[in-house]
């Protein structure tokens, strides 16, 4: 029998799904994906993790004070966003400041596919101590390539419209999902990088964080982290685990041996669960991407066209190359980093909800609900 809190999550996830559908624009890009149809059910029980292992107070600071440890990550904030995001580009920025940054100073790079407008950079700029840089992306990273059939990629388009496939008929948010799975992070302004945190408009940080995340993922060579994670539509991705054995069967050698693959596979790499982390948040190492394996995997990717002809969202390309080209310990989740893209929100429970002052219900918390992926990931260190 369904409880009355995850009958509110269900129904919430249904309408602003619904929503979606009928106000979508197609010059709008869009955010990442929400609630799929869900057919599987999670399995196992949550054992102990990495994660529930507390950290270590030397990371933590005082109030108002400054690293403990005198020292900072190669790291930057990275906003993908346009002009007329401004409004939530504010409201998650000042959050993420009053929370975080404002005590960390880390500097910030926004992208668009156009130029900033004067009044954005003004706005922005006043929000932050932190060095702030704007870039624009390339045109040949962002539009349609060339190897695009159209005929056929506007024929998959008209389908999807007919099949009420949120963001079915939009060119624009597949450029943004094409970019962010394989161009973000070649970006001029990225390259003198080597971590990220990624963050949209409109999000919600809810909790103080005293210490600094970017350490977190040097000191313990981490790769991944996510606070978000649970199934993709399988409409919008029919061909793509395919594709993904294809790869697997041509590179070998580029797999990690202990890679994440329980996550993502039920049946060890025969079929996708559709399990992803929610890309909306991403803390990373650049050098996931960078690297040998997942550069190849995206050119094997993108060469099929999937992007356009289907509609593959960065989630799961990201997702999938973290679990074959991590180990499944570089994969971390935030626990206590308290965050709410709509219409999932995850809620740090006990001593990390009152060490971080959360504003969110805790009750209100997606981490085990049906359609959340987390106890597939715990299963992991079973």
């Amino acid at each position: 029998m369904m409880t009355p809190m995850r009958y509110v999550f269900l129904v919430l996830a249904i309408l602003i799904s619904l929503h979606y559908i009928v106000s979508f624009s197609n010059e709008d890009y869009g955010r990442a994906t929400s609630l799929a149809k869900i057919k599987s059910k999670v399995v196992g029980s949550a054992t102990v993790p990495p994660y529930k292992v507390p950290l270590s107070e030397d990371y933590h600071s005082s109030t108002n004070a400054s690293s403990p440890q005198n020292r900072k990550a190669n790291a930057a904030i990275v906003m993908l966003a346009r002009n007329g995001d401004l409004n939530g580009v504010i409201s998650s920025m000042k959050q993420l400041e009053d929370r975080f940054n404002k005590q960390f100073h880390y500097p910030y790079v926004f992208l668009n596919e156009q130029p900033f407008e004067d009044n954005f950079k003004k706005r922005v700029t006043e929000l932050t101590d932190s060095n702030v840089q704007f870039g624009l992306i390339p045109n040949e990273h962002w539009v349609q390539p060339p190897h695009i059939d159209e005929v056929k990629a506007t024929a998959a388009r008209e389908q999807m419209v007919k099949d009420n496939v949120i963001y079915g008929g939009s060119v624009p948010y597949r450029n943004m999902c094409r970019f962010n799975s394989g161009f973000f992070y070649r970006h001029e302004l990225l390259q003198p990088f080597q971590y990220y945190w990624r963050v949209e408009p409109d999000v919600k940080f809810f909790c103080d964080l005293d210490y600094d995340p970017f350490l977190i993922m040097q000191d313990q060579n981490k790769m991944y982290g996510f606070t978000v994670s649970l199934y993709e539509y399988e409409a919008t991705i029919p061909t793509l685990w395919k594709t993904v054995r294809e790869f697997i069967q041509a590179h070998p050698d580029l797999v990690e041996p202990d890679n994440a693959m329980q996550f993502i596979s039920d049946d060890g790499g025969e079929t996708y669960n559709r399990c992803h982390f929610w890309s909306n948040f991403e803390i990373g190492n650049l050098d996931l991407w960078r690297g040998e394996g997942y550069s190849k995997f995206f050119d094997f990717l993108d060469e099929k066209g999937g992007f356009y002809y289907e509609r593959w969202g960065d989630a799961p390309v990201h997702s999938i190359g973290a679990a074959l080209f991590a180990k499944k310990d570089q994969i971390h989740f935030f626990n206590d980093i308290g965050y709410r893209h709509e219409p999932f929100q995850h809620c740090p429970q006990g001593e990390s909800h009152k060490r971080g002052k959360c504003w969110c219900d805790s009750t209100q918390n997606f981490d085990y609900e049906w359609y959340s992926c987390l106890n597939r990931y715990d299963k992991m260190f079973a």
